[in-house]
């Protein structure tokens, strides 16, 4: 007792329990973590003048939206009632004429279809080949001047822009109708994509890796062959596999127009209004593409993992 009686007269003042600490550091933190929220909350609440302008530009572009449908629907004919009110007649004609597809008597579809194939296949193939030397002359980081990248990307714009059909029309007046048509033009079309895209995908190589070759003295061909190709090559297959999945569809439209292959005999049986056989063959050409795409797809994720 006298201890006791000596250190309370020696400190003067009772020092707080467990228990007290602890309820105050819970009180505290219960506190802080209150004034952070309020914080945060005031941080996300927008002024009312700032609303106000989010309201006005919303309702300027749906305005904007409206007055282009409409300019658009004037210029164009365009009435949405007859889409309503001939929607009988569309489904009398998908049910009586297209339905059910015909697959049977369709001489040549096998070979027809494995032109179609083929022909995306050889422009892919060529076209990555041409894309794969043009793309170091369009990329900032490796074109030897930089007005190369304005000739190449230029000239690629224009292959890419062009569409498959325009390149097949220009052709077919100088070679008729028939695949090799067909394959030129996707050809075209497929080289300006692939040398804009694997030139971006050029672009995105580290500038660490290209500098710490420089540093050591070296050139031109050593730093594509060490640093840009190897790094470059899971996005150029990438890319490949996707313009093939895109050319194993514009295949049959480029065929129906005298690019040959399975298009051309879709033309043929649509011209003789024979529809169920035409549906038949709609159907197959789905199947090949929905087909190549799986594969494509599958092999894509096998070359980024």
């Amino acid at each position: 007792m006298a201890t006791d009686n000596k250190v309370s007269q020696g400190t003067g003042i009772d020092e707080p329990s467990n228990h007290e600490r602890h309820t105050t550091n819970l009180l505290d933190r219960i506190k802080n973590k209150h004034r952070s929220t309020m914080n945060s909350q005031h941080n996300n609440i927008l002024v009312p003048e700032e609303v106000k302008k989010l309201k006005k530009l919303y309702n300027i572009i749906i305005v904007i939206v409206l007055l282009a449908f409409i300019l658009a629907t004037i210029q164009t004919n365009f009435n949405p009632v007859i889409i309503f009110a001939k929607g009988g007649n569309f489904i009398d004609f998908v049910v009586n004429d297209l339905t059910p597809p015909n697959f049977k008597g369709v001489l040549g579809l096998g070979d027809a279809l494995l032109q179609t194939i083929a022909m995306s296949m050889i422009s892919t193939f060529f076209g990555g080949i041409i894309a794969f030397c043009l793309c170091f002359f369009a990329s900032y980081q490796t074109a030897p001047h930089p007005s190369t990248v304005k000739i190449v990307r230029g000239f690629a714009s224009m292959q890419r822009n062009i569409p498959n059909t325009i390149w097949l029309f220009i052709f077919r007046m100088t070679f008729g109708i028939g695949t090799t048509i067909g394959m030129v033009a996707l050809l075209f079309n497929t080289t300006g994509r692939l040398t804009r895209m694997f030139a971006e995908v050029v672009d995105e190589v580290g500038k660490e890796s290209m500098e710490a070759l420089d540093s050591v003295g070296a050139g031109y061909l050593k730093k594509l062959f060490q640093c840009v190709i190897p790094a470059s090559i899971p996005g150029f297959v990438s890319w490949l596999l996707y313009s093939a999945e895109i050319n194993i569809r514009a295949a049959g439209v480029v065929g129906a127009l005298g690019g040959g292959g399975i298009g051309l005999i879709l033309s043929s049986y649509l011209s003789v209004f024979r529809y169920k056989t035409a549906f038949g063959i709609i159907l197959i050409m789905a199947a090949t593409t929905i087909l190549v795409s799986l594969v494509t797809d599958y092999l894509r994720k096998k070359v980024l993992v």
